[in-house]
């Protein structure tokens, strides 16, 4: 477990992420990061829970219209 530490940047709060932690996450300045409140607190994540749901509904499209893909690749 690693400890952050808030600090002030203007009016707001800002938080300092170590390089290590940003290159493990594969991310880097300018990225997007999201919140997702959990049982056991909160989770800081590159992964969109929206992206993955239109990634997910792009692949059961696909999948359901295989066969029409298939003719078209020819």
């Amino acid at each position: 477990m690693t400890a952050l530490k808030l600090t002030a940047v203007g009016t707001s709060t800002g938080l300092v992420i170590p390089k290590e932690m940003l290159t493990r996450m594969k991310v880097e300045r300018g990225d997007l990061l999201h919140v997702v409140e959990t049982p056991d607190g909160f989770l800081l994540t590159p992964y969109d829970p929206q992206v993955a749901a239109q990634v997910e509904a792009g692949r059961a499209f696909m999948k359901q219209y295989r066969d029409a893909f298939k003719v078209l690749a020819e």
